[in-house]
């Protein structure tokens, strides 16, 4: 059980200074004197003088002489005795307030030293209306806090009997006060909560420990609601304690809740079925277009005899480049499917970076020169190996080569390098100096399938595929715990690094292993 009810933060300046009563502090002087350091609005009243002329001023200044004589006889008994010491009323002041007498308080400091003297008025028990007053107001002031708040309050004793709701459960929650006032507010929970919060009220009670959380109060009508609650205990006079709990109707909210989760599961259903269906239908088209493209590199070889119609050599050569083009893209549709159903697998072997290099130059060589796109590498002798999945690092190469070509005017360039950073990390770089991407689509080129149509760049021949081969690149590096960042700027071309962790490192060895 808790309360909303926010902490009184009980401040000793707010309370000196609202006190019904005079009240001033006073500091004792090596020299013999006393001065008014500080005195509240009472006080001010009961002197009839303005703060600017009272505070700093020797207690003689402020009265007759024999009333100073008479207080600075009592500040001397309490500096030297170092007690509590009261003096009988004196003849009214001008500000007509009345008072029985005065206590005087030492305050002491770490050592035992009289630093402060505590002056209180002691009220004329004659004239109490000005602190029934104060007391009224101070009833009137928290009822209406109480009754006034938006959400339900319930005060509980020790025994866990209701003493007090106010409007606002009542009007949420369907029950009449005298329903459950002086009833165990048990009543109020659901039945498999109704243990627990047993336990907890014993404990909080106990300990007077503040707390909270969700709980399930049962409405009127029969009905469950899911609350926010917090409960405090609060400690009156003769021990008496009690429970003060806030309850927040969070009903709605939890049901958005269960909403959300319940979307992000089908979600996450449909995204596995979908993996999982692209996964299917790539395996199961590649079968045939492998078959496709052997056949087709039979006839174009004439391993059974030529082809005698030149057409028909013509017709074979487009079915096998577009036999082949097809497969990249299923490739490409299988190796993201898998990916995003979590199933591949790093096969890590110490790789050569040089050499996987050399090899993606090799291998992009003739697709750069059929576009009349210059290709070149920049990779420094002593480039240390990494620890890694040989096939995947050799991917994402390809991959970003490959995006390169495409979208590189005819007579462009790319450079592919490779560096050790200061970190210890190992950057691969690929640049060109093609169309470029705006900069408001770079986020969106790195999503999967996210192709970027715009008018200038779309009508190129060359460009064609599923727009996986960013992603594929980025996902494949994040599985090896490293990053990749794309630049581009529209005409100027594209920049896209790829980060290895030191982590996966190595010292160059020697030979390197073959694969």
């Amino acid at each position: 059980m808790g309360s909303n009810i926010p902490d009184v933060i009980v401040d000793h300046k707010a309370l000196f200074e609202t006190m019904p009563i005079p009240r001033f502090l006073v500091c004792p002087s090596d020299e013999g004197g006393f001065t008014v350091q500080e005195i509240n609005r009472r006080g001010l009243e009961y002197f009839n003088r303005k703060e600017d002329q009272i505070v700093g001023f020797h207690i003689a200044q402020l009265m007759d002489s024999e009333n100073a004589h008479h207080f600075e006889q009592a500040f001397e008994v309490c500096l030297r005795q170092r007690v509590p010491v009261s003096i009988h009323a004196l003849p009214s002041f001008p500000g007509g307030l009345r008072v029985y007498g005065f206590w005087i308080n030492p305050l002491l400091d770490m050592s035992g030293k009289v630093v402060l003297l505590d002056v209180m008025a002691q009220p004329d028990s004659s004239d109490d209306s000005v602190l029934q007053r104060e007391r009224d107001d101070a009833i009137s002031l928290l009822t209406s806090i109480f009754d006034a708040s938006n959400v339900g309050i319930i005060v509980t004793d020790r025994n866990r009997r209701i003493v007090r709701v106010n409007d606002s459960f009542v009007r949420v929650y369907g029950w009449l006060r005298e329903q459950i006032v002086g009833e165990d507010f048990i009543l109020l929970l659901s039945p498999d909560e109704q243990e627990t919060a047993t336990e907890n009220y014993e404990r909080y009670l106990k300990s007077s420990i503040r707390s909270s959380g969700e709980m399930k109060i049962m409405k009127k009508d029969g009905s469950i609601v899911n609350t926010l609650y917090t409960t405090a205990t609060l400690e009156l006079s003769q021990r008496r304690k009690f429970q003060v709990t806030t309850l927040m109707d969070i009903t709605l909210r939890k049901q958005m809740e269960m909403s959300l989760r319940v979307a992000k599961d089908q979600a996450d259903a449909a995204n596995h079925a979908k993996s999982a269906f692209l996964a299917n239908m790539s395996h199961e088209l590649r079968t045939p277009l492998n078959a496709i493209i052997g056949f087709s590199e039979i006839m174009m070889n004439g391993t059974f005899g030529k082809l005698e119609n030149p057409k028909y050599q013509e017709y074979i050569g487009d079915v096998h480049s577009s036999a082949r083009h097809l497969l990249e893209i299923i490739n490409e549709v299988l190796d993201m499917s898998k990916i995003e159903a979590g199933r591949v697998e790093l096969d890590e072997h110490d790789v050569n970076l040089t050499e996987v290099i050399d090899s993606v130059i090799r291998m992009m060589a003739s697709r750069a020169f059929s576009a009349n796109i210059s290709l070149d590498m920049k990779v420094p002798m002593d480039l240390p190996h990494i620890q890694g999945d040989p096939r995947l690092v050799r991917q994402i190469l390809i991959n970003l080569v490959s995006n390169a070509v495409k979208f590189c005017n005819i007579g462009g360039h790319i450079l592919l390098s490779a560096e050790l950073q200061r970190s210890g990390d190992i950057e691969l770089v690929v640049e060109d100096n093609g169309v470029g991407i705006p900069k408001e689509k770079i986020a969106y080129a790195l999503e999967p399938f996210g192709q970027i149509h715009d008018a200038s760049i779309a009508s190129r021949e060359n460009i064609a595929g599923t727009g996986l081969g960013l992603p594929l690149a980025k996902a494949m590096i994040e599985m090896h715990g490293g990053y990749l960042t794309l630049k581009s700027e529209m005409g100027k071309g594209t920049i896209v690094t790829v980060t290895i962790p030191r982590h996966r490192v190595l010292r160059r060895p020697e030979t390197a292993p073959a694969y």
